[in-house]
């Protein structure tokens, strides 16, 4: 666990596409259900302080304590997720850690995206990964709607008897 941002919440995969994905993690690994939304623009997106459009297919499941989200973007806007796809291909782009504390949490630590899912005060941010080899670090804020839908998740995933692999809210 981290001292700083707390235990890490949630693997963030970009992935080509995510009926695949969700399709491999359902019947391959038996995790389960995925939460599909097939399209999320994010508000006040910027990507290295210059605004930027931020469109995302996203799926969400979760197994035990961690969530799963498989992401791909659909538009071409310079983004965390293009630069890690140019560079990797498919894979694990994040590790999340969640707050109710965003921006004392955030202070002191540099961003490359940033932006919010639904409303102003569900707010995510990439930290800079420029000073370190590896995978991006995500925090998102969980005080508003998004803390709510990701227990609702987690509650409906720790009972999931393999029926309705996804599903919509």
């Amino acid at each position: 666990m981290s001292r700083v941002f707390g235990p890490v919440r949630q693997l963030g995969y970009v992935v080509d596409d995510v009926a695949a994905a969700m399709k491999h993690w359902t019947e391959v690994l038996g995790i389960g259900p995925f939460f599909y939304f097939p399209k999320v623009a994010a508000l006040d997106a910027t990507y290295r302080g210059e605004a930027q459009p931020f469109e995302i297919a996203v799926a969400l499941s979760q197994s035990g304590p961690m969530q799963i989200e498989l992401m791909c973007q659909l538009n071409d806007a310079p983004s965390s997720l293009l630069d890690f796809k140019r560079a990797h291909g498919q894979g694990l782009h994040h590790i999340a850690y969640w707050t109710d504390a965003f921006d004392a949490t955030l202070a002191g630590h540099e961003v490359t995206q940033r932006g919010a899912i639904g409303s102003r005060d569900n707010r995510f941010a990439y930290l800079a990964t420029e000073n370190h080899a590896g995978t991006v670090i995500e925090l998102s804020e969980v005080s508003g709607f998004k803390g709510k839908l990701f227990a609702h998740i987690a509650d409906v995933c720790a009972k999931w008897d393999g029926s309705a692999p996804v599903r919509s809210l």
